[in-house]
């Protein structure tokens, strides 16, 4: 393997590494950096200045200077492929080899493979990551389980494969181009993209990406730029690359008919990325102690601000021809009878709400609950159609700036803190470890969840928020509460488990993020420097 001179490889890289890792694809991925970082720098340094102006009062509004193009009623998106069209029921999760055929072969409509909040970026995991795809679009995958002897492989008739990258804001340490670490997203789109354009086109189909965590219509200016630069480069029909964009940060919910337009060529549609919207809410208005969210539990989408949130998606994506995704149910099945039936329960309630707004589709994070939810949207979408998009909700009454920020009412609790600080133990550990999808507690928890957890403590403390047993939240409550709870969870998992683990890290790391006295935009920017 050789590579561009300025190019440096800060990894220990194995065969298949190496397989990957071509010159052709290095080279294709540094003229991506060399044309995209600086304008992405610039992007990211635009985030910065709308949050201080939101710090300083002014509210998130739907902007002016694009006034005409959410007035023009005469464009749409381009034609949505078919094998997009209907996505009635999504599965989600990270991108280790049982996971993709697991999920590939759930009877699930399509499978995101996510490089991002689902996985925790370690090199093996990156690269193991990449080649399992690359084997996925081939066909060819198979997994051994190493404790059972268990053989698991690709069905005839599966979902269709959809690539998360990595956020914007991510960077990956272990390539420096010019000594600098190049944009992590562009690293897990610019690898995918080359090897597995063919194999995808000759099926049929083409290249799909989840894009998250947008912020703004700039942002989707730049991927626009982005996948016609790849198109162009590797000899693609335009459209040949279509995403589907995570509505996941509050910005981005007053821009979505701008987004829709700057990426028409190649976006069929948006998804209510629910866990990083309400994380973002917290970020956003954090600044703001009437926006102080009450305990997680009780932050669901029939709440007024989800509810709104919603319905505008629905209503912006339907009338410009774009599907309407709904949001993640982070159960996961049970064993136990009495706790089964609640999850079900629970799930389908959901769903019915998700279904019956007019979304064209839903995510699930566990295969045992593909067919309930399948079931839901079967209901509401007939067999001759493919989706929704016809229910445009012309008739509500619009939905305003005021409703997109309307404060939630709820407990906050003592034990809803407490709930807090164990869940982000467990997951900051595992995280620490290599594993970005953790069960616990009964949900699929991955870094969104965990960045609720955190942040919701953060804001506690900086509007020294009382709780419901009469304490004043502070960074010496916290502390002592991170204390104690540390404990519980040393018990829950074992001294021998806790000793060997990254508890001890994870501890040290949870206090830095949550007592910081600014609020660090991302967990997994400091935790990266970790592993």
């Amino acid at each position: 393997m050789s590579k561009p001179e300025n190019l440096t490889i800060v990894a220990e890289l194995n065969e298949t590494d190496q397989e990957l890792l071509t010159t052709d694809v290095l080279s294709f991925l540094c003229k991506l950096v060399e044309e995209f970082q600086p304008k992405l720098s610039s992007l990211l340094e635009l985030r910065h200045q709308k949050q201080s102006a939101i710090d300083a009062g002014k509210l998130p509004d739907f902007l002016q200077e694009t006034s005409a193009i959410r007035k023009d009623k005469s464009w749409k998106i381009a034609q949505i492929p078919s094998d997009l069209r209907d996505r009635r029921v999504e599965i989600t999760g990270p991108v280790d080899s049982k996971m993709i055929i697991n999920a590939l072969n759930s009877g699930a409509k399509a499978f995101m493979a996510c490089f991002e909040d689902a996985t925790s970026p370690t090199w093996r995991n990156l690269m193991d990551g990449q080649n399992a795809l690359l084997k996925a679009n081939l066909k060819t995958l198979t997994y051994t389980a190493l404790d059972s002897g268990k053989e698991y492989q690709l069905n005839e008739n599966t979902a269709v494969l959809i690539v998360r990258p990595r956020g914007l804001h991510l960077p990956e340490k272990h390539l420096l181009l010019g000594g600098n670490p190049i944009p992590a997203c562009l690293f897990d789109f610019a690898i995918y993209a080359y090897h597995n354009h063919k194999a995808r086109t000759q099926n049929g189909s083409g290249l799909y990406f989840y894009l998250p965590k947008l912020e703004s219509y700039q942002e989707a200016r730049w991927w626009d730029e982005v996948f016609s630069f790849c198109e162009s480069y590797l000899d693609l029909k335009k459209g040949t690359i279509k995403a589907t964009v995570l509505i996941e940060t509050l910005p981005a919910v007053f821009e979505m008919e701008e987004i829709l337009y700057e990426l028409k060529d190649h976006i069929v549609g948006m998804n209510c990325g629910r866990w990083d919207y309400i994380f973002s809410y917290i970020k956003t208005l954090k600044n703001y102690p009437d926006r102080v969210l009450p305990d997680r539990q009780q932050v669901s989408m029939d709440k007024p601000f989800l509810n709104a949130y919603s319905r505008l998606l629905i209503h912006t994506c339907h009338k410009r021809g774009a599907i309407a995704m709904g949001g993640m149910s982070a159960f996961i099945p049970s064993k136990d009878p009495k706790t089964a039936k609640l999850v079900l329960d629970k799930v389908r309630s959901d769903k019915e709400l998700e279904a019956s707004n007019g979304h064209d589709g839903t995510w699930v994070a566990h295969p045992g609950l593909v067919d309930l939810a399948m079931e839901v949207f079967n209901r509401y979408i007939k067999t001759d159609n493919e989706n929704q998009l016809c229910i445009l909700r012309n008739d509500d009454p619009p939905i305003t700036a005021a409703d997109l920020l309307e404060p939630c009412e709820g407990e906050r609790s003592e034990s809803g803190m407490r709930v807090n600080i164990r869940v982000a133990l467990h997951y900051l550990s595992a995280w620490l470890e290599g594993k970005g999808c953790v069960p616990i507690y009964g949900l699929m928890e991955d870094a969104a969840t965990c960045e609720i957890a955190r942040v919701s403590i953060w804001q506690m403390i900086k509007h020294k928020v009382r709780l419901d047993s009469g304490v004043e939240v502070s960074p010496e409550v916290f502390r002592q509460y991170l204390s104690e709870e540390a404990e519980v969870v040393r018990k829950e998992v074992g001294n021998s488990h806790w000793d060997t683990g990254k508890y001890g890290k994870a501890v040290e790391l949870l206090d830095h993020i949550t007592t910081n006295e600014e609020l660090i935009d991302f967990l997994t920017i400091p935790a990266y420097q970790y592993l």
